[in-house]
């Protein structure tokens, strides 16, 4: 069996092999979602692949969501054209069980899979399409906190960054200075409402990537691309939200064990690859079952019952502290503790 699209239609196939099937018309969600979006993400690889993805599947399977995700990629293009691409979006999710064995499920809640590459019109094209419609209610993120960075070690403007501040939102090419011209494009069209969503394990990530956006847009103002209303647009909390989050979710990188115990059921073509930029990575994703997820509920167009899925919203000061109890108190130290303890 290979996995993609056509073979789901044979369910009894994968359930003789224990892989859970989607619950719902993949191709009906899919076009769906690429004509009126609710939620891209940046950042495509197994933390969004076995956890995020997997929260959007549960909703669609309950009949709680009729519309999926577009998951780019702003660093390695090659997961979408060899993760991707070859299996229609689909991932194959492996979780570990605390009783030493595993649970399959086949995600297909990923509509499209896009590549953040500057030098592809074609690709930037379609991420205006993307922010130009009223529908879209959210954009997160999983780029790692160096996908927020703008400055080296020693404090000075990566290349890059001083490029793109001096060439303006045409030719952006930082993940940030790309963000910041698609929101842009949003604004143009009519400064509708969105929110922009840090999924990444840093503390305040909402902060952090508040500032990088609005820094590319104030040096954009400066030197004569944007105006003031644009500055105004990002600060706006009412129409431009950074909500504050925390996640918790281990997904190491795939396990030839369970790339075996795949091949010996029939499962094609479920080998790692190691792309151009040395990434790791398999059409399946191997994560333990334990994950958390704490966001700020703020949400100026609407977003996906990520609640009924297991996700808690809250407040601000409840992410804030709880992401200083999974740092400094609770789950890192012990973690630590541990590895110490037990010599790994």
């Amino acid at each position: 069996m290979k996995m993609n699209r056509a073979a789901l239609a044979d369910r009894a196939a994968w359930e003789k092999v224990g892989v859970a099937v989607p619950q719902f018309d993949v191709q009906a969600m899919a076009d769906a979602t690429k004509k009126n979006p609710i939620w891209v993400h940046f950042g495509a690889g197994n933390i969004f692949r076995g956890f995020i993805a997997a929260l959007q599947q549960k909703l669609l399977n309950e009949g709680l969501a009729d519309r999926g995700i577009i998951a780019a990629d702003t660093f390695d293009y090659e997961i979408i054209t060899k993760i991707y691409d070859p299996f229609d979006c689909l991932t194959m999710n492996v979780t570990l069980n605390p009783d030493a064995t595993t649970s399959r499920e086949i995600i297909a809640s990923v509509a499209e899979g896009l590549r953040a590459d500057a030098k592809d019109a074609g690709q930037m094209a379609r991420f205006a399409e993307i922010f130009v419609n009223p529908s879209l209610q959210m954009v997160s993120f999983t780029i790692t906190e160096k996908g927020y960075a703008l400055r080296n070690m020693a404090g000075e403007l990566m290349p890059v960054v001083v490029a793109d501040m001096a060439e303006g939102p045409d030719a952006a090419r930082h993940a940030m200075s790309i963000v910041c011209a698609m929101m842009l494009r949003r604004f143009g069209a009519g400064a509708y409402p969105i929110a922009l969503v840090s999924m990444d394990n840093c503390s305040h990530n909402g902060e952090k990537l508040k500032s990088a956006v609005l820094e590319i847009a104030h040096a954009w103002k400066q030197n004569g691309f944007v105006g003031d209303d644009f500055i105004a647009y990002l600060e706006d909390e009412s129409r431009v939200a950074f909500p504050w989050s925390m996640i918790d979710k281990i997904t190491p990188r795939p396990a030839k064990v369970v790339e075996e115990s795949l091949l010996a059921d029939g499962i094609e073509d479920m080998s790692p690859i190691v792309t151009s930029r040395n990434t790791f990575i398999a059409p399946f994703v191997n994560a333990e079952r334990p994950q958390y997820l704490v966001v700020e509920d703020r949400f100026p167009n609407g977003r996906p019952a990520l609640e009924k899925a297991g996700v808690y919203m809250t407040d601000r000061d409840t992410v804030n502290c709880t992401e200083r109890m999974k740092v400094t108190t609770c789950l890192n130290p012990l973690h630590t503790a541990l590895r110490t303890s037990s010599g790994w």
